[in-house]
């Protein structure tokens, strides 16, 4: 039976499968979870809409939700991250059904995400909250379907829980991305090499020496900032925070606005989930040369309609995934990824062993999910207690770590408070 898809290039298939079969080496914890999806079937009867970056780790994250018993349907979350070969592999060698294709355009894009809501999901996966924002908006028929979301990422966590806050969220979600297990590990880690192996892939700039500017000290901002000076880069963090700002000068980086750093960076990297971070009067204080890109969810961060009409729409493509504006006073801007995340658009994303626990938590609040479906209401839930455990004890094992437990007397003196100093 032929499988529904909107994919590239079928022919991909098998360099796909061995990049699928390569991720899967790498992510043990994730194969625990699988090998007892098959077993047990606990989404057997289940319809699953996920909007995510369509990427080896994320193939093998699908296998386990198949494995599972699930229905699974997959589109991209954003126009450039998917690779191509991937989409094939997953529809010739799993069956799964895929909607995405690398560069697709924005009306492509919307197609795709209709038609993960026209499968009539139980449950749905998002990274940036496109599908729910869909269901909420142009398709509250189908929202009456769904029995809990989750939502793989900062952008999307804050989305939905300004939705709660509000009152307007149709159905629970669980916020995989607020996990430990994930954002300490996934943003930190896997954010600050991919973004940037993907600036290093797109430009072959040499680091060192080079001012970089980061854009955001949440998670994603400190693993940048800190894989940057771990290359020799001079880094210089921008916060609208003041606690994050404070941290980010304790731990050894310059901090000042970016009206201020856009006269000396050389690389600059928006890390924030907002809009607009990089604007009209950044582009005209920056020197000749300067790199701009994004690692944020969203292409918003840099405010690229205000670089095309400071440079009468023209621009030149220097490299794959380097574009060239050049300002009235003669210097050149370099816009990377087209302000899309460059760690997946120009480079292949996060590493499959910090995705291994992501996917891993993701798999298993799907799981939980499901179970505890009939007493969850509409809001925001946090990822079960036992479900981070889980994940790390496993992910140490699979690193050969040993750590202490305690002593009868140690319980006994934390849970005591008639013993004194």
């Amino acid at each position: 039976m032929a499988i529904s898809c909107d994919i590239t290039n079928p022919n991909l298939a098998p360099e796909g499968l061995r990049r699928i079969e390569w991720a899967a080496n790498d992510m043990p914890v994730l194969k625990l979870v699988s090998d007892r999806f098959k077993k047990e079937k606990p989404l057997a009867g289940i319809r699953m809409g996920c909007c995510l970056h369509v990427t080896a780790e994320t193939a093998n994250l699908m296998r386990t939700l198949k494995a599972a018993g699930a229905d699974v349907m997959l589109c991209a979350s954003n126009p450039l991250s998917t690779q191509d070969d991937v989409t094939a592999s997953l529809v010739k060698d799993f069956e799964i059904p895929v909607f995405a294709i690398k560069g697709e355009n924005v009306e492509t894009f919307y197609k795709h995400l209709n038609t993960v809501v026209d499968h009539r999901p139980n449950i749905t996966m998002d990274d940036g909250a496109d599908l729910v924002t869909l269901l909420h908006t142009k398709r509250k028929t189908e929202a009456k379907n769904i029995q809990a979301s989750m939502e793989e990422t900062t952008t999307g966590v804050i989305r939905l829980r300004a939705m709660d806050r509000d009152g307007a969220l149709m159905f629970p979600v669980i916020a995989v991305n607020d996990a430990d297990t994930k954002h300490l590990f996934d943003n930190r880690y896997g954010t600050g090499q991919s973004t940037l192996d993907g600036i290093i892939r797109a430009t072959d700039v040499l680091l060192a020496g080079k001012h970089v500017v980061v854009a955001g000290y949440g998670w994603c901002g400190r693993g940048v900032a800190d894989r940057a000076r771990g290359m020799g880069a001079l880094v210089t963090v921008t916060e609208i925070n003041s606690l994050k700002a404070l941290e980010a000068a304790m731990d050894g980086f310059r901090v000042c606005p970016m009206n201020e750093a856009a006269a000396y960076g050389d690389i600059f990297v928006t890390v924030t989930g907002n809009k607009h971070v990089i604007r009209k009067e950044h582009f005209e204080r920056m020197k000749d040369g300067a790199m701009v890109c994004n690692s944020g969810h969203f292409d918003v961060e840099i405010d690229i309609p205000a670089l095309t009409t400071l440079t009468g729409g023209k621009k030149e493509i220097r490299r794959n995934h380097v574009e060239e504006f050049r300002l009235p006073s003669g210097h050149r801007i370099f816009l990377l990824a087209q302000g899309r995340l460059v760690n997946l658009s120009a480079a292949e994303g996060h590493p499959a062993s910090v995705m291994d626990m992501s996917f891993a938590t993701q798999a298993l609040a799907t799981e939980w999910a499901v179970k505890n479906a009939a007493t969850l209401k509409p809001h925001v839930y946090d990822v079960a207690t036992e479900i981070e455990d889980w994940v790390a004890n496993l992910k140490l094992q699979s690193m050969k770590i040993n750590i202490d437990t305690l002593t009868p007397e140690q319980k006994k003196y934390l849970t005591s408070y008639q013993e004194g100093t």
